[in-house]
């Protein structure tokens, strides 16, 4: 297991200094790379070091297999919706998986989402901070256990959600690609997305309120079938009777 995590970690570094070149290639003109890179770092820290708990969490092969299918679903669910900007189908997937099956999990399904998506709708260094939004939605969802489970509660999960995908997606825009970096020009970057992120919450309100209780409903029917343990036998005490034929007095 050591050696695979070994492996993962490397990997994991190799693509995130990638990303990071990338960026700070984009935005050296701006001015701004050194915030780039700090930003980028940190977001590639998030993200390796959930792949890495990921990696040895031990996850059984079935579970593992309904999390890569929920994974590649959520990412088609994106793929015909783009061309209604704003309406991402995606995390209401994200978040029911991350409410049943954990946060590691959850996370796993929100970053399957962006990276196989952008194979279709196009990737860039903005991949990495979907990777994280989406990823970090998944992996908040099981704070809804504690809560009575209902579409009302799940769709003002969805709305919040709504929002900070499009903070933390703003926010990078705003320093990979604007300058210069001040209060002014970030609530302009914030404010020429209003629209996108307000479609984004209404369409997680809409799905997770209409089909989220459900979904969950069939994915945790699912993750116990997956999760069942083997009884073991137990072996009798000395001196007790197995099979009814005990021992009779003479």
């Amino acid at each position: 297991m050591t050696g695979k995590r070994g492996l993962v970690l490397l990997a994991g570094v190799a693509l995130a200094m990638v990303l990071l070149a990338f960026a700070i290639g984009g935005s050296a003109s701006a001015g701004s790379s050194l915030a780039t890179f700090l930003i980028a770092g940190i977001a590639s820290l998030v993200v390796l070091a959930f792949t890495v708990r990921f990696e040895s969490s031990h996850v059984s092969p079935r579970e593992l297999a309904i999390i890569a299918l929920l994974g590649a679903l959520s990412a088609l669910l994106r793929v015909p919706f783009a061309a209604i900007p704003g309406l991402q189908p995606s995390t209401y997937l994200v978040v029911c998986s991350g409410y049943v099956f954990g946060p590691v999990a959850g996370f796993m399904v929100g970053a399957m989402t962006a990276v196989v998506s952008n194979f279709f709708l196009g990737h860039g260094p903005w991949t990495l901070f979907q990777v994280l939004a989406w990823g970090l939605a998944g992996a908040s969802a099981p704070l809804l256990r504690k809560a009575a489970l209902r579409p009302r509660t799940l769709a003002l999960f969805g709305i919040c959600w709504g929002i900070l995908f499009g903070l933390m997606t703003n926010a990078w825009m705003w320093v990979a690609f604007v300058y210069p970096l001040t209060l002014r020009t970030f609530v302009v970057t914030l404010l020429n997305s209003v629209g996108f992120d307000a479609m984004h919450a209404a369409g997680n309100a809409l799905f997770l309120g209409l089909l989220g209780v459900r979904t969950i409903r069939i994915l945790e029917r699912y993750h116990k079938r997956f999760n069942w343990v083997r009884a073991e036998p137990v072996e009798p005490l000395e001196g007790t009777c197995v099979d009814g034929a005990g021992d009779a007095p003479e």
